[in-house]
């Protein structure tokens, strides 16, 4: 089987990459990125068990249908991905994601290749306790640039699995935590930790505390993707995918278990969004996927892999 993953070579590719050699052994996987974020390492130890192809290229100036063409399917991670960077460059946002999801989303549709797109549970914008796929568009209030990027990809890809037969499929991610080799630290959970492992005290707005998102375990989210392509689960649904619907304090008591002596300091920044929503993924779920993830588990990991940096005191 022949799979493509464009963005390979970030937080979520990296890990992806590596995971679809095991799911799929003897697999031919292509790897698309622009090296924008400059991830080499991203590359470094692929496993042996499938046969693997980088090529570094922007995906909106590439030939796709020749890349795509007897490939089984293509994920497509390629995103600037920063909901909180992204205001201010509304612009840039929908000129690099709206655009490359749109060129991949066609050419998929016309060489016949499967395409699992990826999106965002930041399109949510709900004064509701929990919030699902088929809520009402008042529910659906993008809080970023980005996210309302990803609510018109979502849309893209639904209207041509309609109208040109795109065998296509839509993930919400809860905001992603766990270690990868391409892995960042601007989100909440990873961002947590790197401030602990650097001893420097954890900044948290004080309204949001006890306020409830939806996070997703790595291990989860690329076992989630094999899922899909296992099942063949291109149906032109959306479907939300996250492990747990945490508040910020439920990931400081996570950390502290590793980081006894965390300090936390308390801020009244204005925050980007301020309300307080569980989602729902049991519509997932209902296509027999079990979410196996932790939380605690996706810290620990991301701290010892600090642990030398700062020598900080870890505990098991």
């Amino acid at each position: 089987m022949k799979v493509i993953v464009t963005g390979a070579v970030g937080h979520i590719g990296s890990y992806v990459i590596r995971d679809l050699a095991v799911q799929f052994p003897g697999s031919e996987i292509v790897l698309i990125d622009n090296m924008m974020t400059q991830r080499f390492a991203s590359l470094f130890s692929l496993p042996t068990i499938a046969q693997y192809k980088f090529i570094e290229a922007d995906i909106t100036k590439t030939d796709l249908k020749a890349l795509f063409q007897g490939a089984y399917v293509v994920i497509h991670l390629a995103a600037i991905t920063d909901a909180a960077g992204s205001f201010g460059r509304a612009e840039e946002i929908e000129a690099n994601n709206f655009q490359s999801t749109s060129k991949v989303a066609l050419a998929c549709a016309e060489t016949g290749v499967r395409m699992i797109a990826l999106s965002s549970t930041s399109v949510y914008g709900t004064q509701n306790e929990v919030v699902a796929e088929d809520c009402s568009p008042e529910e659906l209030q993008p809080q970023s640039p980005y996210a309302v990027t990803k609510l018109k990809e979502e849309n893209l890809v639904a209207d041509l699995c309609v109208s040109k037969g795109l065998k296509g499929v839509s993930c919400r991610f809860g905001t992603i935590f766990g270690a990868s080799p391409g892995m960042r630290f601007h989100t909440a959970v990873n961002k947590f930790c790197w401030q602990a492992a650097m001893g420097v005290p954890i900044s948290v707005w004080s309204t949001a505390y006890n306020q409830k998102r939806p996070y997703l375990d790595l291990f989860d989210a690329s076992r989630a993707l094999a899922f899909i392509i296992r099942n063949d689960l291109f149906d032109g649904r959306l479907y939300n995918v996250l492990t747990h619907n945490l508040t910020v304090c439920d990931i400081v008591n996570a950390i502290r278990e590793f980081v006894p002596d965390l300090e936390v300091g308390f801020v009244d920044n204005k925050i980007m969004n301020q309300l307080s929503y569980e989602v729902s993924c049991e519509r997932f779920k209902s296509r027999g996927f079990t979410f196996a993830g932790d939380l605690r588990r996706g810290v620990g990991e991301t701290i010892s892999l600090l642990k030398q940096a700062n020598s900080i005191r870890e505990i098991s």
